[in-house]
């Protein structure tokens, strides 16, 4: 693997505000690389070791104060919530002991350290080695890998080669100069539901053995995979890039059975749909047929637009004569959100029965 397209997975995932953990062999330049990052983003950066801290660092040191006890937090998390941004790096991570990693699970998932709540522009990044190669190395335990997105850190000859005799290229920073926006989010999070509800199986599979300490299948891990879809999507990196970050974050069987679907999904993009909805053509897939409709009905009921809604109607009751049960599921989506000022559109007749038995009409 490129260690460019590692590198920008990295920067895609950081400024999507997803975990992040870099794998590989001491001395192979992860620190610097997140360290680059940093730089160019101009935002201050918190090394934190797990092998020398103890949980109350994470936790926060109960302190009595006024007849209560309040969860002190360390000196580092006071500067990152004072400064409103940065990065804040868990170096070593495999050589945390499994008390300390317990500790890490609020401050990688919800940013909290002690009784403080960092800030959403702190991003979390993390570097480990493989725990035969740590010192002391512990297996990471499966509740704190679920947390994070597992990218393998490569090296390459030529490519260290190189670095040392011009320079080693900056992250690119693509990713935080175009952010998702709220509709590619929405079209990102319709599209892995289809998925699911095309691959059920794939929804929850808890790894055993070593494979528990690496990314795997959950509701969290794939509620992480929507949000890195969307801003792979915005930053227009190479399909590469959403291969790493998808295999990091759900496992490399559930990534490559994705990436596949995905392939042969081939969406519109929900706002020309809602622009044009006479030239709508419902596909013939049930699977593509969901997520077309989950993402339209979402975009549609976002915009809070009279004619975006209206627009919507007209879109289901088109899909409604192939499909009438994931339009039921997308007219329930319509129907909760009736923007002020919107008109009962003329679709809605099409749809009577459907809505009727759905129980949203009478």
């Amino acid at each position: 693997m490129d260690s460019k397209v590692v590198v920008e997975a990295l920067s895609v995932a950081v400024s999507a505000g997803v975990p992040t953990l870099l794998w590989g062999s001491p001395g192979t330049g992860k620190t610097s690389a997140v360290a680059a990052l940093a730089e160019s983003l101009g935002r201050p950066i918190e090394v934190v070791i797990g092998s020398i801290r103890e949980p109350s660092d994470f936790a926060g040191l109960p302190v009595v104060s006024d007849g209560t006890v309040r969860l002190a937090p360390p000196a580092w998390a006071q500067r990152l919530s004072a400064a409103g941004h940065g990065l804040l790096f868990l170096d070593e991570l495999t050589t945390a002991p499994p008390a300390v990693q317990a500790a890490m699970l609020r401050v990688v998932l919800e940013r909290v350290v002690g009784d403080i709540q960092l800030p959403p522009q702190v991003c979390v990044v993390a570097a480990a080695n493989p725990p035969e190669e740590a010192a002391d190395g512990w297996e990471l335990a499966p509740p704190l890998a679920n947390r994070l997105v597992h990218l393998n850190w490569p090296v390459n000859a030529e490519q260290i080669a190189h670095g040392l005799a011009v320079g080693f290229p900056r992250p690119p920073l693509s990713a935080f100069e175009r952010p998702a926006t709220a509709q590619q989010l929405i079209a990102a999070r319709a599209t892995v539901s289809a998925f699911l509800r095309a691959r059920p199986a794939l929804v929850f599979q808890m790894p055993k053995g070593a494979a528990a300490g690496q990314g795997w299948p959950s509701p969290r891990s794939w509620e992480a995979t929507a949000t890195l879809l969307a801003a792979w999507e915005a930053a227009r990196a190479e399909t590469d890039v959403l291969a790493v970050l998808i295999t990091g974050a759900v496992g490399e069987g559930a990534a490559l059975e994705f990436l596949s679907w995905l392939e042969q999904l081939d969406l519109p993009d929900p706002s020309a749909v809602l622009a044009d909805p006479d030239s709508f053509e419902p596909p013939s897939r049930s699977d593509r047929m969901f997520a077309v409709l989950t993402s339209i009905a979402a975009v549609a009921v976002a915009a809070d637009d009279r004619d975006l809604w209206e627009a919507g109607w007209k879109v289901i009751a088109k899909a409604a004569r192939m499909a009438p049960d994931v339009a039921t599921l997308a007219a329930r989506t319509l129907a909760g959100k009736r923007p002020a000022g919107a008109q009962i559109p003329a679709a809605l007749l099409e749809l009577t029965p459907i809505l009727r038995a759905a129980g949203l009409i009478p």
